[in-house]
């Protein structure tokens, strides 16, 4: 197995995430201030793994997400005019606005916001990617709620059976919705997919350091093998479900967010640094903003 290089770029993983974060934040501020309409599903507590996984990929593989999408389609675009734009229906935004908050499709990135929908699309572009022999992989996140639907089973079947290049990252944030897993979910991740004799791990981590070290070797032995795997990231939603919070205490949320992602990379960077990034990430979402409201 290849190793990843020594050197973490720590700064370029922080920005990451505190971009995803401050986005994200200021989506539900301007929700409040009825700036924007219908809602949003934000992935505040869960960004490092959309940073950890999408960071090693290439220019031609392809990232199908969910309704909660924008850590994805930040990580892999860096779009935060063109995100901003969509959410407030302007034309300049990806799809013309007519995508929201769930519907994105910019430059091999697509997400949809009806769960199970996505997955089978996923194996079938990664197949199409197979009968190409283009080299690339298909990574597709899905949540733990995902594997309440029939299609999730019928599609491992296929995904298994003809070897399809596809990387399913579960992000299991404990919750479906307002339901938690313990009341919805029975057995566990591992009895589920071995069943299809696929490829599988997982790791309960908010550490963009260690994930990112843990999808280097996922997906460079993915594309030596060429063929798919599960991996299952255990995690935490530390913002609403969507722009208003219920159905869990706050004293759970408040004992999460010790493991904040930004927190534990925090403590590895020196003040100063951290001071840096913190005010360009400001200004850099401060010009998005102002932009977008002039188009």
């Amino acid at each position: 197995m290849l190793k990843e290089p020594e050197v973490h770029n720590r700064s370029k993983l922080y920005r990451k995430i505190l971009l995803i974060r401050k986005f994200e934040e200021r989506l539900l501020e301007l929700f409040k201030e009825g700036v924007l309409f219908g809602t949003t599903h934000t992935c505040i507590g869960q960004e490092a793994s959309a940073v950890s996984v999408i960071e090693h990929l290439k220019d031609g593989d392809l990232v199908v997400s969910n309704h909660r999408c924008h850590g994805h389609y930040l990580a892999r675009t860096n779009d935060s005019v063109g995100l901003l734009s969509e959410i407030m229906g302007k034309k300049e935004g990806p799809c013309q606005g007519r995508g929201g908050s769930q519907h994105l499709c910019k430059n091999g990135f697509y997400s949809n916001g009806v769960q199970g929908n996505i997955f089978p699309v996923a194996a079938g572009m990664a197949h199409a990617e197979k009968l190409k022999r283009s080299g690339n992989i298909v990574v597709v996140f899905i949540g733990d709620g995902t594997f309440g639907e029939g299609v999730l089973y019928e599609t491992l079947n296929l995904v298994s059976l003809w070897n399809v290049p596809l990387l399913t990252v579960v992000e299991n944030n404990r919750y479906a919705q307002s339901t938690s897993i313990k009341n919805n979910f029975a057995g566990n991740f591992s009895s589920r997919i071995s069943g299809f004799n696929i490829s599988f791990g997982e790791v309960e981590s908010n550490d963009v350091e260690e994930l990112s070290s843990r999808f280097f070797d996922i997906i460079e032995g993915m594309r030596m093998r060429e063929k798919p795997h599960v991996e299952v990231i255990h995690t935490y939603r530390l913002g609403p479900h969507s722009t208003t919070e219920y159905g869990r205490s706050l004293d759970e949320v408040e004992d999460w967010k010790k493991r904040d992602p930004l927190k534990i990379l925090e403590h590895r960077l020196m003040k100063s640094e951290v001071n840096e990034i913190r005010q360009l990430v400001k200004n850099e979402l401060q010009n998005a903003e102002k932009k977008v409201k002039q188009f």
